[in-house]
């Protein structure tokens, strides 16, 4: 899914910081292999690294990882294992609270799992075919419905579902698929995301609350001075109108940077984003999203 990720260097940072977290003060030899693959997976990939050269590493013999570890697979589901209940732990946080608090709060306890993860979860999902669709596979799905339904609410519809399972996706894709960008910078471009698709809801419906606050109104503007929910067109002439022309929403930037172009031409060649998952995931129009993927791929902006 994502290619090279062994060569980025926010991603051997991200995995040195998370085994430094996970396992500093464990002991023992397993704990020194699971340290070990880390280290060598964010060094050269999973593919090309072998027990032996992990064996080698810590001084030790293959049949010494063989005991601890059965497979190279093996390994890799240990090593996401963390990430893995950090999201069961923000998941059983949220099921104790009110519907629409619990929203909010999983949204942003998600996009923080992800980020304290971001190394690892590289690349888990680049390897995810690995797992053989075991119980690390099956795990993923129950957690990624639980967090669905949470977003969804009490009784919802067709729309809010699948919105919902268009926020948790602007809460994760990001992660992996724009590794350049500082995860302070990337946390609050995907909340601001998300907060969007959410507080503006489909035409002529009323905006969501926002983390227990009320959108913001006609007159307010977000702390970066682009639009909020209140610029949004709010008579049928205005939306009508709106969509007649092509209109871009309000407040969506007019450009993509160069990363993000990147970004979304990998998104579209993996075939499992639409051109509207890629616009919301951005924060911009389809419109842009489709003028990108006409273009050659040697420009490095897309205008609005």
């Amino acid at each position: 899914m994502v290619r090279g990720w062994h060569r980025n260097p926010v991603l051997r940072s991200g995995a040195a910081t998370l085994g430094a977290m996970t396992w500093e003060e464990a002991d023992g030899t397993r704990s020194r292999i699971l340290r070990a693959a880390l280290d060598l997976f964010a060094e050269h990939g999973y593919q090309r690294t072998s027990l032996r050269q992990i064996a080698e590493r810590l001084q030790l013999t293959k049949a010494a990882i063989l005991y601890h570890f059965p497979s190279k697979a093996h390994l890799l589901t240990d090593l996401g294992e963390p990430f893995l209940r950090d999201l069961e732990t923000l998941l059983a946080k949220a099921e104790t609270l009110p519907a629409e608090r619990a929203r909010w709060v999983l949204l942003e306890d998600w996009v923080d799992t992800m980020l304290a993860h971001r190394g690892p979860l590289g690349m888990l999902f680049h390897d995810l075919a690995l797992v053989e669709r075991g119980s690390t596979y099956h795990r993923l799905v129950r957690i990624a419905m639980r967090a669905n339904e949470i977003v969804a609410g009490p009784d919802a519809g067709r729309r809010e579902r699948v919105r919902a399972v268009q926020a948790i996706a602007m809460c994760s894709d990001p992660v992996v698929f724009l590794m350049d960008v500082p995860a302070p910078v990337l946390r609050a471009d995907m909340l601001d995301g998300v907060r969007r698709l959410l507080v503006d809801g489909p035409p002529g419906e009323a905006p969501h609350a926002v983390g227990g606050h009320a959108a913001a109104g006609p007159d307010e503007q977000g702390a970066n001075g682009t639009a909020t929910a209140g610029d949004t067109p709010t008579s049928e002439g205005e939306r009508a109108g709106a969509a007649r022309v092509g209109r871009r929403r309000p407040g969506r930037p007019r450009s993509m940077s160069p990363e993000q172009v990147q970004a979304a031409r990998r998104m579209h060649l993996t075939g499992t984003h639409s051109a509207d998952e890629i616009a919301a995931s951005f924060g911009v129009s389809r419109a842009t999203v489709y003028r990108h993927l006409d273009q050659n791929p040697n420009n490095e902006t897309v205008s609005g």
